[in-house]
């Protein structure tokens, strides 16, 4: 899966998702500090997911309708390192199809996939 990866995602997280075979660009290494709307355009460029822990991105999707492939939100502060590593990679694991042109949001212990309409 083709995945974009916004520079407040965790080097771990990314390097767990290119280990798993995944296609990972990651902002943080080719264009650090653009803005969220570039970001969005540079994920649909790619045809990639965006994998971020803005919640700015809610706001682009929901109240300005901007065309997505789809958005995953990280919520997963307070855990470990490798805790947010293996729930990422799990839900990726587990429900990679859906998150496809969807708004997913990954807190501890559950995911919330919200499909575009």
């Amino acid at each position: 899966m083709n995945l974009l990866a916004d520079e407040s995602i965790g080097k771990s997280i990314v390097d767990e998702l290119r280990q798993n075979g995944h296609n990972v660009l990651y902002i943080a290494e080719f264009a650090p500090s653009i803005n969220d709307e570039a970001v969005l355009h540079q994920a649909n460029l790619n045809r990639a997911l965006l994998l971020t822990e803005d919640k700015d991105f809610g706001e682009l999707v929901f109240r300005q309708g901007l065309v997505h492939m789809g958005v995953v939100l990280i919520r997963l502060s307070g855990l470990s390192l490798p805790a947010k590593v293996t729930s990422v990679s799990t839900v990726f694991a587990n429900h990679e199809d859906e998150l496809l042109e969807a708004f997913s949001v990954i807190s501890p212990g559950r995911v919330r996939i919200r499909r575009s309409s």
